[in-house]
């Protein structure tokens, strides 16, 4: 297929995306290099693909238009990696149109930020929706919307209506003047794993004959109830999590049928591997390491079914090698890979150890042998997991690190049905400590490559971290945000989303320095505003 370019500054590439698109044949691809491109866009029966080159921060600004700044009908759109703004007109809609929309930042203001109506599919995933009256409105179309972020906006979050079945899945609503999720016209979306928080109507809305299906909603924070469902509705709610929210936080009016699941039931039902999958499918980015647990959990469940019919099992080992850069998650799915062992009836506790070569190796000989031996004895039961641990292969002659692995070799096999290893470090260190000892790789069931997290996903990581402590981030951050993202991705010492958090803290420096200046009390909104200003400063 056709790849066009579209670059301002650029000879023999397109100026504008317009003009790029007038002369663009059905299933080409737009490459738009960095910039902001005041355009509308209007397409009619086209196939097409618009995305930001590599690294790019691309912004597509229709502000001042009382019309889409992206309209597509008839057609088949996909669009990744660009800022869509728009202020008196829809940021994006589409009319009987195949939409994909990834890891883009769309902002509204008087009208709906994503408006999608009467498509046979439709996906959005890793979005950030913002400053709009109402975020994504889904209207007679089924499709998916994944890992995405509405916030900050003056009506309702996301609104499913005319019969619309969509798949919300691990997405995060926050900051609505009206309800986080409305659900009318007897639409029948399913939510999975969605929070919902600080809404100044109910958390979710069901109304007009729709039947929902909510799976773990998370909701907190809300003037209405958790949950309301008006008469004549149905559906499901399972495992609800409220907090502060009006009472009663499930509000089901008389003539409605509504299938409620307590968390407790669903535990009984399906035990709580269930939710620990959740858990982790909630976690940013990291699709490969999600797919491998699962496949182990699948695994390890059959295997238990097995054992549990009187059928034979073979070994089964649950040491595993983690490898990656720093920041990548490694520990937090190292505690949730306990949880799923004591879940599966694996292991006897979910437990969680973590050491470093200081906690394994000893001063003298014979110190090291006991220092592990103490270590391994108090994770038994659950899962030890040993950070760097390639630095037990690195030391000079005369070092104790060696020690410390062969001892670990005889443990494992000796209590292999009673603990879990995991070891972690880069990948290529990695390779160096395996080779430290002739059984230590045999003792590995599988090694889980971790990657470096995307600019994108980093921006979401930093999203939900703002709003985890209360702050509310300037949509107009996304931009200088990415530029540092893509500036520091890949170098030496990346540290991932351990980069992420020390960006949060920098700005939120940056912003106790502004506020000190203004001379006098801060308002509330003033206190949970973080600027762009504030993140360019904080960036450097």
């Amino acid at each position: 297929m056709r790849t066009l370019t579209v670059a301002a500054d650029r000879p023999g590439a397109y100026r504008t995306i317009g003009s790029a698109l007038l002369e663009a044949p059905d299933g080409a691809t737009v490459a738009i290099a960095a910039g902001t491109y005041a355009e509308t866009l209007e397409l009619t029966g086209r196939t097409v693909t618009l995305q930001a080159e590599d690294g790019a921060t691309v912004v597509l600004d229709g502000s001042g238009a009382d019309w889409p700044t992206i309209r597509a009908v008839d057609g088949a759109l996909t669009v990744r990696g660009l800022e869509i703004r728009a202020s008196e007109g829809v940021a994006v809609s589409v009319d009987r149109t195949a939409l994909t929309l990834s890891h883009c930042a769309v902002m509204g203001k008087t009208r709906p930020a994503i408006s999608v109506h009467a498509s046979t599919s439709f996906s959005i995933e890793r979005c950030t929706v913002s400053g709009a009256e109402t975020g994504i409105v889904v209207e007679g179309a089924g499709g998916q919307i994944l890992d995405t972020t509405v916030r900050e906006v003056t009506g309702d979050g996301i609104v499913v209506a005319l019969g619309a079945d969509p798949l919300i899945r691990g997405c995060v609503v926050s900051g609505c003047g009206g309800r986080g999720v409305y659900s009318y016209q007897y639409s029948r979306p399913e939510l999975v794993d969605v929070e919902v928080a600080r809404t100044g109507a109910e958390g979710i809305g069901v109304a007009h004959g729709s039947m929902p299906v909510l799976r773990r909603p998370q909701i907190h924070d809300t003037r209405g109830p958790a949950i309301t469902f008006a008469a004549g509705c149905g559906g499901t709610v399972e495992g609800l999590r409220a907090s502060n929210t009006a009472e009663p936080a499930l509000s089901v009016a008389a003539g409605s049928t509504v299938d409620v699941v307590e968390e407790s039931t669903a535990a009984v039902e399906n035990g709580p591997v269930d939710d620990l999958l959740a858990e982790l499918d909630a976690m940013v980015g990291l699709p490969a390491v999600k797919a491998e647990v699962r496949a182990l959990v699948d695994e390890i469940q059959v295997n238990e079914w097995r054992r549990s019919a009187g059928l034979s099992i073979g070994a089964v080992s649950h040491h595993l090698i983690f490898a990656g850069a720093p920041g990548t998650g490694k520990t937090t799915v190292a505690r949730l890979y306990g949880k799923l062992l004591k879940a599966l009836g694996a292991l006897p506790d979910g437990g969680f150890v973590e050491v470093s070569r200081r906690d394994l190796v000893g001063q003298y000989i014979g110190h090291t042998a006991e220092k592990t031996a103490q270590v391994f004895e108090k994770a038994l039961g659950g899962v030890l997991f040993i950070d760097e641990a390639y630095t037990l292969s690195r030391g000079a002659d005369g070092d104790y690190g060696q020690e410390a692995i062969d001892a670990l070799v005889k443990l494992m096999e000796d209590h292999r049905d009673e603990i879990a290893i995991i070891v972690a470090g880069y990948t290529v260190e990695m390779t160096g400590f395996l080779a430290a000892n002739p059984g230590l790789a045999s003792r590995f069931s599988k090694t889980i490559e971790f990657e470096n997290y995307t600019a994108a996903e980093l921006l979401l990581i930093t999203d939900r971290m703002v709003a985890g402590g209360d702050y509310l981030l300037d949509p107009a951050a996304g931009g200088p945000l990415t530029s540092y993202f893509d500036r520091i991705a890949g170098g030496p010492n990346f540290g991932n989303a351990r980069e992420a958090r020390r960006l949060v803290e920098a700005i939120r420096k940056a912003q106790s320095q502004r506020l000190r200046t203004l001379g006098r009390r801060p308002t509330l909104e003033e206190l949970r505003a973080l600027l762009a200003d504030d993140v360019t400063t904080a960036a450097g």
